[in-house]
């Protein structure tokens, strides 16, 4: 998965410092991130803080966002494609075909921080300019106190099994059309596990039981923390498909399913562990 960036080692404790030469430098614009590919490879790299003119103007637009192994990333508020050579703004989710697994790792997970900075640069209670911590990730108000942190949104990706069966699933109206698993989001008041009981009963109309826990992932293109769960059809297996979520959705074999795209997310693992028959049990 995206995340598993072994033998690198990510380091999200918050320790801001000036950047070094060789620091590199994330840019975010409407939906795209600012590298280097070479080509038809897929070799990515991003901008060094060595190659940014006028260093001294740009320094306090600087925001430290993580360490991989020694290396420091930094958010850089604005670019254009010219201020880097070689470099141009390509789309966010193009990160999940690309290599070095732990780049494309760091661009997703900058891209996350950089758009909730983006929407905390003003106090949700009193309209102030918002201010940067020095001490943690965090954002606070001058002007009343109030203080924010990073925001996570739970999730669950849900492999509803029948013996030797797995429900998979399409998206309505979306440009992802690869096969999916049953997926929401956690609502407020609710456990994980009653989360996979609504979400099943909402999209496909089955109850479920034997709810076992397979695997989390950060998924930073849409600021999600997803939880992975396998569970087992309880009595009637027709599907009633709530088709305002998904456009369609149907009983596999094992035998049936093949790997959608590449290796990046969680519910394509899961869709194979299933049809390699490992799944928990």
């Amino acid at each position: 998965m995206i995340q598993d960036i072994a033998p690198h080692i990510y380091h999200n404790e918050y320790h801001p410092s000036a950047p070094a030469e060789d620091s590199y430098l994330l840019c975010y614009q409407e939906g795209k991130i600012l590298l280097r590919q070479k080509e038809p490879e897929g070799e990515i790299s991003f901008p060094r803080f060595r190659e940014l003119k006028e260093k001294e103007e740009h320094a306090g637009e600087l925001i430290y966002l993580f360490t991989i192994d020694e290396d420091r990333f930094y958010l850089l508020g604005s670019a254009e494609e010219n201020d880097f050579p070689g470099c141009s703004f390509q789309e966010i989710r193009s990160l999940r075909l690309v290599h070095p697994q732990y780049l494309a790792f760091a661009g997703i997970t900058g891209y996350q921080l950089f758009r909730w900075y983006e929407s905390r640069r003003y106090c949700g209670c009193c309209g102030a300019p918002m201010a940067h911590s020095r001490t943690e990730r965090q954002m606070y108000c001058p002007a009343c106190g109030h203080y924010e942190y990073p925001v996570l949104s739970p999730a669950v990706i849900v492999g509803i099994t029948n013996g030797d069966r797995l429900v998979m699933s399409k998206y309505e109206g979306r440009a992802f059309t690869n096969y999916a698993l049953i997926a929401g989001y956690a609502e407020i008041g609710e456990t994980i596990e009653d989360t996979v009981r609504r979400e099943v009963m909402e999209e496909v109309g089955l109850r479920v039981k034997n709810i076992r826990y397979y695997k989390s992932q950060p998924w930073s293109f849409s600021g999600t923390l997803l939880f992975g769960f396998f569970c087992d059809v309880d009595g009637d297996d027709t599907l009633t498909v709530d088709h305002s979520e998904l456009a369609m959705a149907e009983w596999f074999h094992r035998s049936e399913i093949r790997g959608q795209g590449n290796s990046s997310s969680l519910t394509n693992e899961m869709m194979l562990v299933f049809a390699e028959g490992k799944e928990p049990r």
